[in-house]
């Protein structure tokens, strides 16, 4: 079973802002000539890597709420020009969002089971997926979605 990571997406207010800060990192790294990926730079390095690599993505929490997802294809250790060890985290460039779920502040990354995780909003059925973000995030917050 796969194991997730959980992360806050500082500075997005909402899953549009997260798509098009991926959209904009991908053409810069177009036009560098560097590889067509999308990295995350985070200073601790996950102990699980292989359950993580099998199948995991990393939820990111926007604005207090769980909102969305990216698979996770790979994970890099490095060491920074300081010597701090430091890591890259390689996702999918699609963004999924999530049924939004409340989460509190926190520092760094969170391990997230799979049986913890969110669903997919394609995977609840109905409209929910077509409703605006916005709304979703009100629900989600009176305990109605």
């Amino acid at each position: 079973m796969a194991l997730h990571l959980l992360k806050l997406c500082v500075g997005a207010e909402s899953i549009t802002d997260l798509e098009e800060w991926i959209e904009e990192n991908m053409l810069l790294r177009r036009r560098s000539g560097r590889p067509q990926e999308q990295t995350h730079t985070t200073r601790m390095v996950p102990k699980k890597i292989e359950e993580i690599l099998d199948g995991g993505s990393l939820y990111w929490v926007i604005k207090g709420q769980v909102s969305a997802r990216q698979r996770l294809t790979d994970i890099r250790p490095f060491t920074d020009a300081d010597g701090i060890g430091r890591c890259h985290l390689v996702m999918d460039p699609a963004v999924i969002p999530v049924e939004p779920r409340p989460f509190r502040p926190f520092q760094g990354w969170r391990y997230l089971q799979a049986k913890d995780a969110p669903r997919d909003l394609a995977e609840h059925g109905g409209d929910v997926g077509e409703m605006p973000e916005e709304m979703r995030r009100e629900l989600a917050g009176l305990g109605l979605l």
